[in-house]
């Protein structure tokens, strides 16, 4: 990793505790069962979070869907008949080579360790009993480290994480002269030895009926994208579509990841906003027609333009294209959409080529014929399936961490959300200046009611104004309005904007028209 990358990411592991810290003092996401200590992979959206996650998933769906002219929307079961996921290759494919440190026995993906050179196996020496001849033995796991400084600094780590290295009088023994270094893999966190890998599937079973057997055993869908594949047929009767056309899907998807990481980014529980965009095979293609391909690089197109038409910033997004090697058993071609996240880049949306690698597969499990019949060349066959496939969760996370900011105002740090309006929680918060004054409560509540019905709009006033705008610009409201005394004399209120701090003194009765007017401008960028 270079300098400068390396920097940036530094820069942005600051940021995540700012986030992590603002996300559970504002009210965006809770640690899921917290009272209970937790669980781990699990989150709670808050009040805030709730309606920023919706907002995504508005927008992506009104992009998606409603503007377009060639897509349909399903909204499958989560539980599906257990011959889906064998026909799809998760019962057979969806394993990870997993391993155990055998110190902290924390678990780790074999595929995501790489060797380290130059180790050494350092003994772990305990010492019991008191009095002048205490006893000494060695523990049967050492520790591999390159130098007897990083064993302790392993050994360190041990004692403050794991309960069973605690308040125990441990030290590191020097390996033997005779021993020669070695290139091998650890444990990253604790240096110890690793076991032999074996491979875990990541669908988490439950059972459908009154008996617990193997009769009634389901999976709470990895993924939403079969319930596409098997409605297939359907939508396209219903719709009465032709070639190219798109089936969407927002949902709840589950895995059972071995390492749930890095805040919402990676968790057990998460939701998908996926499409599968059907098309033809170029040799069925009419000559001016989109190949397949040509369709996988317009989805590349469009939806890296979905995320910069909704304020990610440019140099915090890249693709990254699949090597042959990488490639999913089912991809003609992929590419990621990468953000660059606190813990580094990694994707925020894949854009795959399935080939018609699912539509054959449920032909052949279900028996079904699953073909279009072209009725411009009068033949069946089966259509190439282009998928974007994009996690609420993850573009939640990459929304709030790009928005945020941070400058000075008086002296004093102001940290805001410059979020675009069409994804902020709340679009407008009406501040009355003096709450002991009858009248403009009035009339600040009344302001309030009226943008309520076109926007989601709070009315607070719960601490002086100057705390109450730093309050809504750290939770990224666009407009403030505050109601005063002058406005009781020229029927006026302030409008503040967020990101520049610019206000403006306008009429009560012409500020609702005005908010609608600011809102769908942004909205149609």
């Amino acid at each position: 990793m270079g300098n400068q990358e390396q920097q940036a990411k530094e820069k942005a592991a600051v940021a995540m505790d700012v986030i992590v810290s603002l996300c559970k003092r504002r009210g965006f996401i809770f640690p899921g069962s917290e009272i209970y200590d937790g669980l781990a992979g699990t989150y709670d959206y808050g009040p805030l979070g709730v309606e920023l996650k919706n907002n995504v998933k508005r927008a992506w769906w009104k992009a998606m869907v409603q503007q377009r002219d060639d897509m349909e929307g399903v909204d499958a079961a989560i539980l599906m008949n257990p011959r889906t996921w064998e026909a799809s290759g998760h019962v057979s494919n969806f394993n990870d080579p997993m391993c155990d440190c055998k110190l902290s026995q924390k678990r780790y993906r074999a595929d995501h360790l790489e060797p380290v050179e130059g180790l050494q196996k350092w003994a772990l020496i305990e010492t019991a009993g008191e009095g002048e001849e205490p006893t000494q033995f060695i523990l049967p796991n050492p520790i591999l480290a390159r130098s007897k400084k990083e064993a302790k600094q392993f050994l360190q780590r041990l004692q403050e994480d794991v309960e069973t290295f605690k308040n125990r009088r441990l030290s590191v023994s020097a390996p033997s002269e005779s021993e020669e270094p070695f290139t091998g893999l650890r444990s990253p966190d604790y240096g110890g030895p690793l076991t032999e890998p074996r491979m875990f599937n990541l669908m988490l079973k439950t059972h459908c009926g009154p008996a617990e057997d193997s009769s009634t055993r389901v999976y709470l869908r990895p993924e939403t994208a079969q319930g596409i594949f098997t409605n297939f047929l359907n939508v396209l009767n219903t719709s009465r579509r032709k070639l190219p056309f798109g089936i969407a899907q927002m949902g709840k998807s589950f895995r059972n990841e071995i390492t749930p990481r890095n805040f919402i980014f990676r968790v057990r529980e998460f939701e998908q906003m996926e499409i599968e965009f059907f098309c033809k095979p170029e040799e069925y293609c009419q000559p001016g027609e989109r190949n397949d391909m040509e369709w996988w690089e317009y989805w590349l197109e469009a939806r890296m333009n979905w995320y910069l038409d909704l304020g990610i910033r440019k140099e915090n997004l890249k693709f990254r294209q699949h090597d042959d090697d990488e490639l999913a058993h089912y991809a003609k071609a992929c590419s990621d959409v990468n953000y660059l996240f606190p813990h580094g880049w990694d994707e925020l949306e894949g854009i795959a080529h399935r080939s018609d690698f699912d539509l054959k597969q449920h032909q052949e499990f279900s028996g079904k014929d699953q073909s279009y019949f072209d009725p411009m060349l009068e033949k069946r066959y089966l259509p190439f399936v282009i998928e974007p496939s994009a996690g609420v969760d993850r573009g939640t996370l990459a929304f709030l961490i790009d928005a945020y900011r941070e400058d000075e105002v008086k002296g004093q740090k102001r940290a805001y959300l410059s979020m675009h309006p069409a994804l902020a929680p709340i679009k407008a918060a009406v501040l009355p200046l003096l709450k002991n004054r009858p009248e403009i409560v009035e009339k600040a509540r009344a302001l309030c009611g009226e943008l309520k019905r076109f926007c989601n709009a709070r009315y607070d006033d719960t601490a002086a104004i100057g705390k109450l705008y730093r309050r809504q610009d750290e939770i990224g409201t666009p407009f403030c309005i505050t109601v005063d005394v002058e406005s009781l004399e020229d029927g006026q209120a302030t409008i503040r904007e967020r990101d520049t701090m610019e206000q403006q003194r306008m009429p009560l009765e012409n500020i609702p028209a005005y908010i609608r007017e600011q809102l769908a401008a942004a909205d149609a960028l």
